[in-house]
């Protein structure tokens, strides 16, 4: 009998289960510790609804960047297209993988793509399912990949600006070079790690597809939500060419709009805050769910839809994303009850007093573990180096450690664990879109991380050794 049909002994609970969870036990240890302010049961109640306040933009854009793909899926554009392309790869599905992957990663070293991945994962599960994979590949295709180039951040502003900035501020200077340099070895190698942890995973499944590590109820619950229960093949008409050709434009300007442009020297694009009010390399979550919506309204026009069929498109489309906008709302109400009781900055305190006196290999190591720990409780890649710089790099100074290595830690760690982490409404959000149970991306995603951990560490120990 294939795995699929085997029923799991034990399922971890929903994530909004895990997620309130984790709010109550970090409000029980404040109980316990004298230096921070004890978290009181309305602290514990209101941090999850605060957290959604906090990432009200965020959610935001989730929902309509829905209905934007609702009124994409309307047209069946992605569904003629998908086939279309399926049907001219005609046996060579897996390089798709690698290709996605690496261009995945580049966002993620360059500019910390991380939220804006949310808008891929309907267009890239719907690939692979047709493709004969299954959408645990695509999901990790997608956190793979994005993640990987996070972990290995060479100019990404949100590690390595905001850590260069924060050392500034406490008087340590930093050569970049150093830091892209040991970006770069961080990220290619976590990056081949993990391309060939899920090609050997999408090969085994494209030949046996009862050898997926997905239950039953996500099969089925990925098949009737992705891959068109009609028989007939959508026709590929010239009209759904068009239609998929303003969908990649979308994708294309949403790309640019959060690339910070000005941070490398390109000015071209300052004249371009027409349409939001702010130029491309400015936009955020406000201007992305702006520029989606008017997408949605532009293609359902040319394709030829009504106003009410455009607009119960777009309402259709979002309602399938709420799930998704919770979830990433609530899980920053973990951040919310560390940054409230004072937990964040008394474990930090209490980190950097534990790395003195030690070897540099054994310096570099700790310092890692540190950082792996710190970014469960603060998953914000920005949030943590802004708070963690100023007491680790003055630290590693005055120790006689290189102060570049600190930063390559720092994303290292985050990359890592923002990987599987449940404080992450990356994850949580991208596996609801994918149907994908949070225990089952622990179950495939564990042993790769493993493997990950082991090489950044190797490249973070040589780093050491040679600076």
């Amino acid at each position: 009998m294939g795995r699929q049909t085997d029923k799991k002994k034990f399922n971890l609970p929903t994530a909004y289960t895990i997620l309130f969870s984790i709010i109550i036990v970090i409000g029980v240890i404040t109980q316990f510790i004298p230096q921070v302010n004890k978290a009181g049961i309305s602290d514990v109640v209101m941090s999850p609804i605060k957290g959604l306040k906090d990432a009200i933009d965020v959610s935001l854009y989730v929902l309509l960047m829905g209905g934007f793909l609702g009124v994409v899926a309307k047209t069946g554009a992605l569904d003629a297209g998908i086939g279309s392309i399926v049907k001219k790869l005609n046996g060579k599905e897996f390089i798709l993988i690698p290709i996605l992957m690496f261009t995945f990663s580049l966002g993620g070293t360059c500019f910390g793509m991380s939220e804006e991945t949310l808008a891929f994962y309907a267009l890239i599960t719907a690939t692979m399912l047709a493709a004969g994979f299954d959408s645990l590949t695509a999901v990790a295709t997608i956190l793979f990949g994005a993640g990987c180039g996070v972990l290995g951040s060479t100019v990404n502003p949100f590690v390595v600006s905001i850590s260069i900035d924060s050392l500034k501020g406490v008087g340590v200077e930093v050569n970049q070079a150093v830091v892209m340099g040991i970006g770069a070895a961080l990220w290619l190698s976590s990056l081949l790690i993990s391309i060939y942890f899920v090609m050997k995973h999408a090969k085994k499944v494209k030949e046996n597809p009862n050898a997926t590590l997905l239950s039953k109820e996500e099969v089925e619950s990925a098949k009737s939500a992705f891959i068109n229960s009609k028989k007939e093949t959508l026709e590929f008409t010239t009209k759904r060419k068009i239609v998929l050709a303003l969908f990649g434009l979308s994708f294309v300007v949403m790309i640019c709009g959060v690339i910070p442009w000005e941070k490398f020297g390109i000015t071209i694009f300052k004249h371009t805050d027409f349409l939001t009010g702010n130029a491309l390399g400015n936009w955020w979550f406000s201007e992305l769910a702006t520029w989606y919506t008017l997408m949605a309204i532009v293609i359902g026009v040319v394709y030829g839809l009504k106003e009410k069929e455009i607009v119960s498109a777009i309402i259709d489309g979002a309602s399938e994303m709420v799930g998704v906008a919770l979830i990433i709302g609530i899980s920053r109400g973990v951040s919310v009850i560390m940054s409230s009781t004072g937990l964040d900055v008394y474990v930090l305190n209490n980190a950097s007093h534990a790395l003195s006196g030690m070897s540099p290999i054994l310096f570099i190591n700790i310092a890692f573990l540190i950082y792996i720990g710190l970014s469960f409780l603060i998953p914000s890649t920005s949030g943590l180096a802004s708070v963690s710089m100023p007491i680790f790099g003055p630290l590693a100074k005055s120790l006689g450690f290189p102060s570049e290595l600190i930063i390559s830690t720092l994303g290292a760690g985050c990359g890592l664990v923002n990987l599987i982490t449940p404080t992450s409404g990356v994850i949580m959000g991208g596996l609801a879109i994918a149907k994908v149970e949070y225990s089952t991306w622990v179950k495939f995603a564990s042993k790769i991380i493993i493997c990950i951990y082991i090489s950044s560490a190797i490249i973070l120990s040589i780093g050491m050794m040679l600076l």
